[in-house]
């Protein structure tokens, strides 16, 4: 089989999935604007398949249950996109946990945080109402909770292994600072109920980690002459 013929055959290939794909994407933002408008108990599958201008057997057949739309849908906020690549072994997360140097790693952090809160955090807040009426969806707001957890030990973990944590605080304790301050909670009290911007969330937020998680010695310049 000459290169043209082998060309051809992958492009047949491909075009099913791209329509598959397509047809995910637009199922998945149509149930995005019906829960954030009109709430996840009184979105419907008709509703969305109506939207999304999808038969219903082929919503069912791609997501099997609402429930399976919105754990699609939370899946694209976390990561920003719909690629099949884990948030753990995408780049911004894998240079997070390899800087040498504990601000730039906690600043970094921040940020990261910071942009999917933007993302995640209207969808959340859906899940939240869902997971009040639902199992399921309380299964997987245990889960996406467990999740970002062990995703946030993963940064605590880099500093605890390169001696970076203050004294006295054990990496665990660490971890559980973090999975607190970087919450879905706290960052809806400040920018949502209080008004916050983004940028000031995201200072705050690096500042305080910085402020609870690192020896004394590393809050200055470290190479800041006498």
């Amino acid at each position: 089989m000459d290169a043209d013929v082998k060309a051809g055959s992958r492009a047949v290939r491909s075009a099913p999935q791209a329509r598959t794909r397509r047809t995910r994407a637009a199922v998945v933002e149509s149930a995005r604007r019906l829960f954030l408008e009109r709430g996840y108990v009184a979105t419907t599958m008709e509703a969305i398949s109506e939207l999304a201008d999808t038969p219903q057997p082929t919503v069912y057949r791609l997501f099997s249950s609402k429930l399976g739309i919105l754990k699609a849908l939370l899946d694209v906020s976390i990561a920003g996109d719909d690629e099949a690549v884990a948030m753990a072994d995408r780049p911004q997360v894998r240079s997070l946990v390899a800087n040498s140097d504990p601000r730039d790693t906690l600043t970094g952090f921040a940020a990261l945080v910071g942009g999917l809160m933007v993302r995640t955090g209207p969808v959340h807040a859906v899940l939240e109402e869902a997971a009040r009426s639902d199992r399921g969806a309380a299964a997987v707001l245990a889960e996406i909770a467990r999740q970002r957890h062990d995703g946030q030990r993963r940064v605590t973990r880099s500093l605890a292994r390169a001696g970076e944590l203050r004294a006295g605080l054990k990496e665990r304790d660490a971890a559980d600072i973090v999975h607190a301050l970087a919450s879905p909670e706290v960052y809806r009290l400040l920018v949502t109920d209080r008004g916050w911007s983004g940028e000031r969330y995201e200072q705050w937020l690096g500042s305080i980690l910085i402020d609870q998680l690192l020896p004394a010695t590393t809050k200055g310049d470290r190479h800041e002459t006498p």
